[in-house]
């Protein structure tokens, strides 16, 4: 059966969101049912108040108050019971909900390429999977129930109002009128009020995080002053954009408000001259009182239901604006399953621009590794070293030509098993906020204990056993909690963890002083001997390590050869190794 298109409205975000309600649909029947059910149970309550004011009162019969009163009594135990069921109900599907959406929103983040993320700022997403979640869930588990129910009183209370005294009944439901017109006038107003707060929220966490993240540098160089400045400025606008919503959310309010105040006013003063002109009892006026009051709440709540609801349909805008995003990189239909890789690495008149870019930043690039062969990929700065080795486990794809791994393209490679193949370690490595043993084994947590030990001697990062719990000790968010050198040393232990069959290395050893570096070095070659590898060099004692060196100049590979012959032959590269042997040196006098 089709699904039926979305309704016409401005909460096309929202009506989506049905996707997520589905499994809960029964519990929020449920919900629905017994909030229903508890308001009928309230509204009997003044029918029998009118009975007993027009009967055992009027006519001095005590002995039928208690029969009445108990009635009474049971109608309001029923309408607590329901009301307790109602609010169990609602929380656990509620906050079941709001987890798969936010499960499917971050599985949704881990499969959309580098590209997505190098756009997008790592604070709006954030409030993205917290903040925004948070207005859904609470509209869906909580506002949504209460929209279909307070329509339902409305209608109910309405139709006895009218059939209680009909012609103060119609004053009544004529005078709630400008209710609905002010909801109408305010409500798109409203919705761009909350949409500039949430993406201001955004960018307030983005700034927040990046303080975080950045504190050793902020205090390294005294600005604080200034990071709280930039602070102050962004959660100035956050303000105000809340004043502003805040006031037209108490405009909506007052009016709302009010009405039923002025209405009841009404009620009471032509109930009053009703009654003493015998035209109506007093019982009745009383019921009808009542009656009205049981509308109070569905009136004077529209407002922050409204709000809710423009609040929730703008968040599922700015969430649906992330889902909506395409995993770009992804497996084909047909993609193969890679068994028994040898390592064979081609590179194959491949270019690249960075998505959004027209500038290419590679062109032309052939380049053919041999199973168990070594490349040093060397190049001045910008010359797109690392953006080609981002190719190999496809970080991004190619914009023309091919990579093959094995005589197949990578892209015909189930993503799973050609990452799982290739082990890499960045310049800037990236360790979490867990254990030593936890970042080690990211790539393979099945790892056993001797293939750690061997890694991190490979490393030369033994030092994480004098650590104060040994490989259970935490890092700290961003590895803070170590040195470079350090951080460097795991990254690389965990890229060589397993042996994998092609090794991809970003200039690994840039943090490590001499002494270590050579060690380093050694244990590397031996790692090398049996695995294909690709390693990005600067230093002339890292490119010794590869067994031909690959030139890369203006985004295409230059020349190909031996460090020897290089040297011997080409000049750019004599001139390269020759700025960075200086360098070492300034830095080693230092």
């Amino acid at each position: 059966m089709d699904e039926p298109p979305p309704p016409p409205s401005r909460f096309a975000s929202l009506w989506r969101m049905r996707t997520f309600v589905r499994p809960y649909l029964n519990q929020m029947i449920l919900m629905t049912v017994a909030a229903l059910l508890a308001t009928l149970a309230g509204i009997v309550v003044p029918l029998i108040t009118r009975q007993v004011i027009d009967g055992p009162i009027q006519h001095g019969n005590r002995a039928a108050i208690l029969p009445l009163g108990l009635l009474a009594l049971a109608f309001g135990l029923v309408e607590a019971v329901l009301v307790f069921l109602r609010r169990w109900t609602m929380s656990r599907c509620s906050l079941g909900m709001e987890a798969d959406i936010r499960d499917t929103l971050y599985q949704h983040l881990q499969r959309l390429p580098m590209s997505f993320h190098d756009r997008w700022q790592a604070g709006q997403l954030v409030s993205r999977i917290t903040s925004d979640l948070a207005q859904i869930r609470r509209f869906v588990g909580f506002g949504l129930v209460f929209l279909v129910v307070n329509a339902a009183t409305f209608v109910i209370i309405g139709a006895m109002l009218v059939a209680t005294y009909l012609p103060l009944g119609l004053l009544t439901l004529v005078l709630t009128a400008p209710v609905a017109w002010v909801m109408y006038r305010y409500e798109r107003r409203y919705r761009m009020q909350s949409r500039a707060v949430q993406d201001q929220l955004g960018e307030l966490t983005t700034l927040v995080e990046e303080s975080a993240g950045g504190i050793r540098t902020i205090k390294a160089f005294g600005r604080r002053r200034l990071v709280a400045g930039r602070f102050d400025r962004q959660a100035v606008a956050l303000r105000e954009l809340e004043l502003g919503k805040i006031r037209l959310l108490a405009l909506i309010w007052a009016t709302v408000e009010a009405q039923p105040q002025v209405v009841l006013g009404v009620i009471v003063l032509i109930g009053a001259v009703a009654v003493a002109h015998s035209v109506l009892t007093l019982g009745t006026l009383v019921a009808f009182i009542s009656l009205f009051l049981l509308l109070l709440w569905p009136i004077e709540s529209m407002g922050w239901l409204m709000a809710a609801a423009q609040e929730a349909g703008t968040a599922a805008d700015r969430v649906y604006e992330v889902l909506d995003s395409r995993a770009t990189i992804a497996d084909r239909p047909n993609a193969a399953p890679l068994v028994g890789c040898q390592g064979r690495l081609r590179f194959e008149r491949v270019g690249f621009c960075y998505p959004g870019s027209h500038q290419p930043v590679l062109r032309g690039v052939e380049l053919s590794i041999e199973p168990g062969e070594t490349v040093a990929l060397v190049g001045a700065t910008g010359s797109g070293k690392t953006s080609l080795i981002s190719l190999v486990p496809r970080l991004y794809d190619v914009s023309s030509g091919r990579i093959t791994l094995d005589g197949r393209d990578i892209r015909d490679l189930r993503l799973i098993d050609l990452r799982s193949a290739v082990g890499m370690a960045f310049e800037e490595p990236t360790l979490f906020s867990a254990s030593v043993r936890e970042n080690l084994t990211l790539g393979r947590p099945e790892a056993a204990e001797a293939e750690i030990r061997e890694a991190l001697e490979v490393a030369q990062a033994e030092f994480v056993y004098d650590l104060p719990w040994g490989l259970a000790s935490r890092v700290g968010e961003q590895g803070l909690t170590l040195s470079g050198g350090q951080r460097q040393r795991l990254a690389l232990a965990r890229a060589v963890l397993g042996r994998p069959r092609l090794l991809v290395l970003d200039d690994p050893l840039s943090a490590l002083d001499v002494h270590t570096e050579a060690l380093v070095e050694d244990a590397l070659r031996r790692v090398l001997a049996d695995t294909t590898g690709l390693v990005v060099a600067h230093r002339p004692s890292t490119v010794l390590l590869a067994d031909r060196v690959a030139l890369l100049a203006d985004g295409t590979i230059t020349a190909v050869g031996t460090h020897h012959e290089l040297l011997a032959e080409v000049p750019a590269y004599r001139d390269l190794l020759s700025q960075e042997a200086e360098l070492d040196a300034e830095m080693g006098m230092r």
